[in-house]
């Protein structure tokens, strides 16, 4: 009897062993889910198919590569890094090219994201559109153009819109070279300019905000698409006087000096509260990222990381200095991410002050 009870033991325990080792069943494919999304095409709606974004980010892989805006790349560098924590997978590494050198690439198909401190330019569309590019454009915060000085500036707290203009303006170039020559009880000291440059948004909103013409201005004044490069210039002259986004001033707070701006209702300076409200102008603006509408197919990481950015912008882009938008603003921008909506809501003009980005998605929804 002790033996038939040892002989039923040792088959029991031989047939769990086995039963372990044995190779798992293979379940029987299935068919690969399928969602229908409703893509908004010239004004049309047209029902295409996709397969849903992978559901764990343990699963998403891949490489985003973004470049473009100084201004908006310490935005998208740190809900990159919040992202890659998540999605250990990914790698998004983030180029600062400025917005029109950005959009270069990304209209040559070189990018999957473009960061931009401004709308898209009539000129750039036409290049997105001769190669192909279509775009989903996305505003993700809010900036104001601090305007700054050397922190030994003891006699300039604030400044008109008309002496900046009369400052920056293309007819000033080799004239107003003195700080005496801005307004009268200013020394008789000179004059330096630091700005954005060029390939900027930054300088195409500054000058159609201050000159009233994207791109016109003077060209005798120390320009860099590196906004570090114009906090040390600042810092490091007493008779300096630059321009550019508020995060940088935020970050330099302590090398910097921040100038109020008088748009004819007093003087403003550039806070959280005064650009989200409206009253700093003419140089609030919101700032945006575009993604490749074709690459959104091909990649599942795009999907997984434009989720993530507007999801946690508001937090993040009031930790980096900027202004979040508001919670209705980021939920229509997802939905125009999720309806493919392609083209800008700008319809190429660029530069746009003033504008109301309420206004201009909800009338997108209708």
């Amino acid at each position: 009897m002790r033996k038939l009870f040892r002989l039923v033991s040792l088959l029991f325990v031989i047939a769990i062993v086995a039963s372990a080792c044995a190779p798992a069943a293979t379940p029987a494919p299935s068919e690969p889910t399928v969602i229908e999304i409703t893509r908004i095409v010239q004004g049309t709606p047209q029902v295409i198919t996709a397969t849903p974004a992978p559901t764990s980010a343990a699963d998403v892989e891949g490489t985003i590569l973004i470049d473009g805006s100084s201004t908006v790349a310490p935005v998208t560098a740190a809900i990159a890094e919040e992202f890659q924590a998540e999605y250990p997978n990914v790698r998004v590494p983030v180029g600062i090219s400025g917005t029109g050198g950005g959009f270069k690439k990304f209209c040559n198909g070189e990018t999957d994201i473009s960061n931009a401190s401004r709308p898209i330019k009539e000129s750039e569309t036409e290049l997105c559109e001769q190669n192909g590019i279509e775009y989903i454009e996305l505003p993700v915060a809010f900036d104001g153009l601090a305007v700054m000085v050397n922190p030994k500036n003891d006699f300039v707290e604030c400044l008109t819109v008309e002496e900046l203009k009369k400052i920056w303006e293309p007819e000033a170039e080799g004239k107003i070279t003195k700080w005496s020559q801005v307004r009268a009880g200013f020394p008789d000291r000179p004059l330096t300019l630091y700005g954005a440059g060029t390939d900027s948004g930054t300088y195409d909103y500054f000058t159609q905000a201050i000159v009233g013409k994207e791109g016109a201005s003077r060209g005798d004044f120390l320009p860099s698409e590196d906004d570090n490069v114009l906090v040390q210039g600042i810092a490091g002259d007493e008779n300096a006087l630059g321009f550019f986004g508020l995060a940088y001033y935020e970050e330099n707070k302590d090398k910097l000096k921040l100038v109020a701006i008088d748009n004819g209702n007093g003087c403003v300076l550039p806070t959280l509260e005064t650009v989200s409200n409206g009253t700093y102008q003419p140089l609030s603006r919101p700032i945006f990222i575009y993604v490749n509408r074709a690459r959104v197919d091909q990649k599942d990481e795009i999907s997984a990381f434009v989720a993530f950015y507007l999801k946690n912008a508001s937090k993040i882009v009031k930790e980096v200095g900027y202004i979040p938008l508001t919670p209705e603003l980021y939920e229509l921008a997802q939905k125009r991410y999720d309806n493919r909506i392609t083209g800008s809501i700008f319809e190429g003009r660029g530069s746009t002050v003033g504008v109301s980005l309420a206004d201009l998605l909800a009338k997108e929804q209708q």
